[in-house]
């Protein structure tokens, strides 16, 4: 008997086995992209699903307020959490200092709950003992038996320091590099040591680059090389499986060279303090005393598509929710009073006038 065979056609779709999306740390998304947590929730979904894995992330800090540290230490705890090698590299004299201050996973009353009831039921082993035999364990959060993609982030407690310990995390000064050659050389071998994609990822790296063009920097000055440096470290990483994350103080650079270092950012968002006291913008926007800044998405990654990404805004609030985790909002227009006094709706004439009844057509 004949078997029967699909009919194929040079103009059939090819249904290949679409990988799944159980790797620790990275998200399957449309068109074979493959996307990588940015440490922020509310970033992800605005995002698409977070950074796309290959890409070079760029952030225009501004001088007046470190919110960009925000975003990166996020960034870099997100990565911790699902045991990620990092490369972080700073100006500054001790950058692995800068570690104690990433933000630990937040825990819920839910969560607090079921860990008590879990410790509960294992009193069976003296708490000595299961220390040392927990202190080895990759530590994954989880919820409802499955591992989270992103985590919120306590910015007020550091994250755990067997965290540290126990994943491959590379710190490098700016300062000790007197050109950026040798650093281009720490960024490929960072690379080099993570697997190569070949249909099966099985790790993913994060680069961590904090204020790229500091004055204090011995390169400062040297506008060519740093263009070349990120043009060198984006082809880098476009062929790994690894995604840079770079921030850079636009105003110290010309306007020249800073558009030429934005075109080739994949995802270029830029963060913005806001005035103490603004009764122009606090009259505008709602909730304004609790924002800390802006955050706004100047370009977003496509990979493996033509169709640009439409998103609802382009910029948004940011807010400490609870004074503990990072959130972004939407920018919402505070409603103007009426030289009435009455709120909107509330008068059943067109004119708004209070003397006449109901409408007569």
């Amino acid at each position: 008997m004949a078997t029967n065979k699909g009919r194929t056609s040079s103009f059939s779709r090819n249904f290949s086995a679409a990988p799944t999306s159980s790797i620790l740390g990275l998200k399957y998304g449309p068109n074979g992209t493959i996307f990588l947590s940015s440490g922020v929730p509310d970033l992800d979904k605005i995002l698409g699903g977070g950074f796309h894995l290959g890409s070079l992330v760029m952030i225009m800090e501004d001088t007046e307020a470190p919110h960009h540290m925000l975003l990166l230490r996020n960034f870099m705890s997100q990565g911790l959490v699902h045991n990620q090698p990092i490369l972080y590299a700073s100006p500054s004299t001790n950058p692995r200092a800068f570690l104690g201050t990433l933000p630990t996973t937040l825990v819920s009353k839910d969560d607090r709950s079921h860990n008590a009831d879990a410790e509960q039921k294992d009193l069976r082993i003296a708490w000595q003992y299961k220390k040392y035999l927990g202190e080895n364990k990759p530590h994954i959060e989880e919820r409802d038996g499955k591992v989270e993609y992103c985590n919120e982030f306590d910015l007020r407690k550091p994250i755990e320091k067997h965290l540290i310990m126990g994943n491959r995390v590379e710190c490098i000064s700016l300062l000790d590099c007197s050109s950026l050659a040798g650093f281009r050389d720490s960024c490929s071998k960072f690379l080099s040591q993570l697997p190569r994609y070949d249909g099966n990822i099985t790790s993913a790296g994060r680069i961590a680059i904090q204020s790229l063009c500091a004055p204090q920097c011995e390169y400062f000055d040297k506008d060519w090389d740093m263009l070349s440096f990120i043009r060198s470290l984006k082809s880098m990483v476009r062929s790994s499986n690894a995604v840079a994350f770079l921030t850079f103080p636009a105003s110290l650079v010309s306007p020249s060279v800073s558009k030429r270092w934005q075109h080739l950012a994949d995802t270029l968002l830029s963060v913005k303090a806001i005035p103490d006291e603004d009764k122009e913008l606090a009259n505008l926007l709602t909730g304004y005393q609790d924002m800390l800044g802006l955050l706004s998405v100047h370009k977003v990654a496509r990979f493996n598509t033509q169709v640009p990404v439409i998103l609802d805004a382009t910029t948004y609030s940011i807010k400490l929710q609870k004074r503990r985790s990072l959130v972004l909002e939407c920018l919402n227009q505070a409603p103007v009073d009426g030289s009435s006094g009455s709120s909107y709706g509330t008068s059943g004439s067109c004119s708004g006038s209070s003397k006449t009844g109901t409408l007569d057509f």
